[in-house]
């Protein structure tokens, strides 16, 4: 049995002296949940192999498996929510998508009223722009529609997954500054894997061509976005050496970022073959600033690295780390403040820390239903040993085997 399931309520976690182990990590959830979609799209005849293993992979399988009158639940997976709209949007019957009562609060509406634009049968169940949503799937007929730039790089995506299937195809034009690119690419590159035909005509303007997808062998590469939380081990730690198999240099990944960012906080990244070696070498930066903008799942790391590092910050870039699983700007704030560390919010995406500290509180860490917040603090245990997280079974969403990696590289995780 996973470890994770065992540990319901809170858990203390005391570090090793040192490092030294590999690590099998989770698939990527990112690839695994868009390889999906576009795997059904497109009538699949293979499986896809190496699919992870998380919560958010898992409740999309069973929602692509379902009946064509189910009511499919989604749990707290916020990509699930918004591919599978756009999915069942083109997909013949009628369900209702729902989810927790945080995802309930997540707004959907600019997501919504694009798929409506092409021609789609979408009706809120309860409340405007947000679901529970009513969803009759049919042909959707028009081809041409115009999102703002800034807006989660999920609804551009689940737009663009659904494009070979529209009989003109799509050409959406994004206005403004454009966030989450990497992502963006991620998606038209398993496209293109999978027989689509879709690109940058201009710097905001994406064409899909109206060319079906095609059946093929596809596994899943490791995940860069689970790896960060290694080599924020690597960085807190006295001495490390953590091997990570199954991580593409040329990945990708946009989290694969991860790599040359720590790099300035004293880690060494090491290609050898199939594997990733991480060594502690060197000493950190005096500062780091760095724009997230491509790259927000990574903030909740750096934040706690560097301040436990005694590295000030500046990160921008952090707009949408407001409609995550929790406002996670305002769970950074208020955690850090925990450990002693006064953080500065500006202009709703600037967080910033400046040196200064606050007495340390004895409250545990909370985790808001949010896994990358159990996941960003548990390496603090390496400077501060007593830490304990509250909830700690959040990280099954993306990494359910991290309490056990954990145990496995020598930290002892001990329920209280």
């Amino acid at each position: 049995m996973q470890l994770y399931k065992q540990i319901k309520m809170r858990i203390q976690i005391t570090p090793p002296d040192s490092i030294h182990a590999t690590i099998l990590l989770p698939s990527s959830k990112s690839i695994s949940n868009r390889a999906l979609i576009i795997n059904a799209l497109g009538n699949g005849l293979y499986p896809i192999e190496n699919l992870s293993d998380c919560d958010d992979t898992q409740v999309m399988i069973r929602a692509l498996n379902g009946q064509p009158n189910d009511t499919i639940d989604i749990q707290a997976a916020g990509t699930a929510m918004r591919f599978l709209t756009a999915y069942l949007s083109v997909t013949p019957g009628e369900r209702m998508i729902t989810g927790t009562q945080r995802m309930q609060q997540r707004p959907i509406q600019v997501l919504v009223d694009a798929l409506r634009e092409l021609g789609a049968d979408i009706e809120y169940v309860s409340h405007e722009g947000y679901p529970p949503l009513r969803i009759r799937g049919k042909a959707l007929t028009r081809s041409a529609i115009s999102l703002p730039g800034n807006v989660s790089s999920q609804y551009i995506s689940a737009l663009l997954m659904i494009g070979p299937t529209l009989p003109q195809g799509l050409k959406l034009t994004l206005t403004g500054d454009i966030i989450s690119r990497p992502y963006i690419n991620l998606t038209l590159q398993l496209m293109a894997d999978f027989g689509a035909k879709a690109r940058w005509e201009t710097d905001h303007v994406l064409v899909v061509e109206p060319q079906p997808y095609q059946s093929v062998p596809y596994a899943i590469e490791s995940d860069w976005s689970a790896a960060s939380y290694w080599y924020q081990m690597a960085s807190l730690s006295k001495e490390a050496t953590i091997t990570l198999p199954g991580l593409f240099e040329k990945s990708y990944q946009g989290d694969s970022k991860v790599a040359e960012l720590f790099a300035s906080l004293g880690v060494k990244t090491i290609h050898e073959g199939p594997n990733v070696i991480l060594r502690k070498e060197g000493k950190p930066i005096k500062r780091m600033e760095y724009n997230f903008i491509n790259q927000p799942d990574l903030a909740q790391t750096f934040v706690v690295t560097c301040a436990l590092l005694n590295i000030p910050f500046r990160f921008s870039g952090l707009q949408t780390l407001k409609i995550k699983e929790t406002d996670r700007i305002a769970a950074l704030i208020r955690e850090m403040g925990k450990l002693g560390y006064v953080l500065q919010e500006s202009e709703g995406s600037v967080l910033s820390w400046e040196e200064k500290r606050c007495p340390r509180s004895i409250e545990s860490i909370d985790t808001y239903e949010d896994h990358r917040m159990a996941m960003a603090f548990a390496p603090a245990s390496l400077v501060l040993p007593d830490i304990t997280i509250n909830n700690p079974q959040v990280v099954s969403k993306s990494y359910p085997r991290y309490w056990d990696d954990l145990h496995q590289a020598g930290f002892i995780i001990k329920e209280i």
